[in-house]
């Protein structure tokens, strides 16, 4: 965005804010994101070789965020700072900052329009989605144009146009889309008790000159055998419907992605003279992907079964851009979404060229008292090979209102070659038991403790996790904790060795202080991290280990 149009936008905003001192109604609000990194180097655990570890020992990432609405309008304005970031790219550093939301929305009789940066999806996202994940650094924002108009009560009509936002620019790619939405039901006198909710989208990308060229450029260094040709143009469609009857609620959404080029990363790649081979291209395929759940509710009882099939379903701006950038749709995660420090160790992104995925989750309360749950997911790729596999128990039991414990245990067949891009190594089985004690020393105190063992032989060997942690209502907060390396992998090359040739049985402790006020909570901590998966709605990448102190601060107005 020009400087100019950010000048004007802001200008707008704030004669808009001062203006509504004196006008009833008016509504203005906000919120502040920051935290702040310290980077202290730590060769044992393998916290070195980037910028900030090296030299420049600090990073910060802060997003504020200001709103107005008036009769109608709604207006926001957010601008973001990032000073020596990780969240883009851990491996490296990042600084930018300047305007990085604002956006314009008005309901006129029944048609509503928006102009800017725009969050929205189509279905469950499988064709279209434009959100943010912050700690990912995150932003498919839709920086274009979007219409709604209401047929009746029960019908909504919607069709957008724009990019997608690419930090501070946007990609070039234009991506337009339209949808209509429904609601069916019996009328009252029927006596009938279900509803309908279906929906039909549709989505076109049309490729950048720019891009294009880049595209076939990247095809001419390929062998006669992987030549491929390229499309401008490629859409995607879907049709979706959720079921309601009685305590049965049934969703269903079916997808599919005409020809497209794509990068992917396990395909096999030819010089031009026949002689070598390697990994990762650029290849062409028209896409599908089925995705169901089926929940039931009733009497303490709750059940859901999910099921997903996806083949050659990347649908991006930008075809060499891979991991978490570019996409403009989202693929629901099959697993379940842990909490705990070693249960949440090894999690299973989606994988959108290829996947067959089960899932089911079945919760039942004998009484206020006492619960149990169950969990299960079940991933392949689409020739049957292992990706995933999880058992998880949940127990829970309180006892008055005096104390609670929840404990249970988790099983994982985890495909680290996959999933982490680290080829050869073997599939990781855990077996983790864990347990969580919570007991109120009065109205105000409570104290929390945490136990969990993981048992594993692959990748860095088996842990132990201990945290306490003190809570003074409505304010304070603080934990300890420490992640132990109790059984390192001898053959795991990162774990360093003692003068006798064993692998160092390494602590990652943590200390965290929370205070809280009103709508104020701030946050310091120091924390030691291994390296590992992170995951955030289903979305995850690797991280590095990590050494320093952490702070936060985060308030609504």
């Amino acid at each position: 965005m020009k400087k100019t149009q950010i000048y004007f936008l802001t200008l707008v905003i704030l004669a808009l804010c001062q203006k509504s001192y004196a006008q009833e109604g008016a509504r203005i609000s906000g919120s502040i994101q920051a935290q702040a990194n310290f980077f202290r180097e730590d060769t044992l655990i393998g916290a070195t070789n980037t910028p900030q570890y090296d030299h420049q020992l600090y990073g910060a990432d802060t997003w504020l965020q200001l709103n107005y609405a008036y009769k109608g309008f709604d207006v926001g304005l957010r601008f973001d700072m990032f000073n020596n970031s990780n969240l883009l790219d851990p491996q490296n550093s990042y600084t930018a900052q300047g305007i990085g939301r604002w956006y314009i929305s008005k309901k006129v009789n029944k048609l509503g329009i928006s102009g800017g940066y725009l969050y929205d999806q189509i279905g469950s996202g499988i064709i279209f989605r434009a959100f943010e994940q912050r700690p990912l650094l995150i932003d498919n924002a839709l920086y274009g144009a979007r219409l709604t108009y209401d047929l009746n009560e029960d019908w909504v009509v919607k069709a957008f146009s724009g990019k997608q936002k690419q930090q501070f620019s946007s990609y070039g790619t234009i991506i337009k889309g339209l949808s209509i939405d429904g609601f069916i039901a019996p009328s009252e006198e029927s006596g009938q008790k279900w509803t309908l909710s279906p929906g039909f989208g549709i989505v076109a990308k049309t490729i950048d000159d720019d891009m294009m060229r880049t595209i076939v450029n990247t095809i001419n260094t390929y062998s006669v055998v992987d030549s491929i040709g390229a499309k401008y143009n490629t859409y995607a469609m879907s049709v979706y419907n959720t079921l309601t009857a009685g305590k049965f609620n049934w969703y269903i959404e079916g997808a599919y992605k005409t020809r497209d080029q794509f990068f992917d990363p396990r395909a096999i790649k030819t010089s031009r003279d026949g002689q070598t081979t390697s990994l990762g291209k650029l290849v062409s395929d028209d896409g599908a992907i089925f995705y169901t759940a089926l929940s039931y509710a009733d009497k303490g009882l709750g059940v859901t079964l999910e099921a997903k099939r996806t083949e050659n379903f990347s649908f991006r701006t930008n075809p060499f851009v891979t991991l978490n950038q570019g996409a403009i749709n989202f693929l629901p995660p099959m697993t379940r979404f842990n909490t705990y420090r070693l249960t949440t160790r090894y999690q299973a992104a989606t994988q959108e060229l290829g996947e067959n995925a089960l899932q089911a989750d079945i919760k039942y309360a004998f009484s206020r008292k006492f619960q149990i749950g169950l969990n299960g997911s079940y991933i392949t790729d689409l020739d049957n090979e292992l990706l995933y596999n999880e058992i998880y128990s949940e127990v829970t039991y309180k006892y008055k209102r005096k104390w609670q414990i929840i404990g249970g245990l988790q099983y994982q067949q985890y495909n680290q070659a996959l999933y982490e891009e680290k080829p050869g190594v073997p599939n990781v089985v855990t077996i983790t038991p864990y347990v969580d004690f919570l007991y109120k020393l009065s109205r105000k105190k409570a104290i929390r403790f945490e136990a969990q063992y993981m048992n594993t032989g692959e990748d860095f060997g088996s842990w132990l996790f201990g945290l306490a942690e003190f809570t003074v209502a409505p304010h304070w907060t603080f934990t300890v904790s420490d992640m132990f390396n109790i059984d390192p992998n001898p053959d795991r090359k990162e774990i360093p060795e003692r003068a006798n040739g064993e692998k160092r049985k390494i602590h990652y402790p943590r200390f965290d202080i929370f205070y809280t006020f009103k709508s104020n909570r701030f946050s310091l901590s120091y924390v030691k991290q291994v390296e590992g998966i992170v995951c955030t709605g289903g979305i995850c990448r690797l991280e590095p280990a990590f050494s320093g102190v952490k702070v936060s601060v985060n308030s609504t107005f």
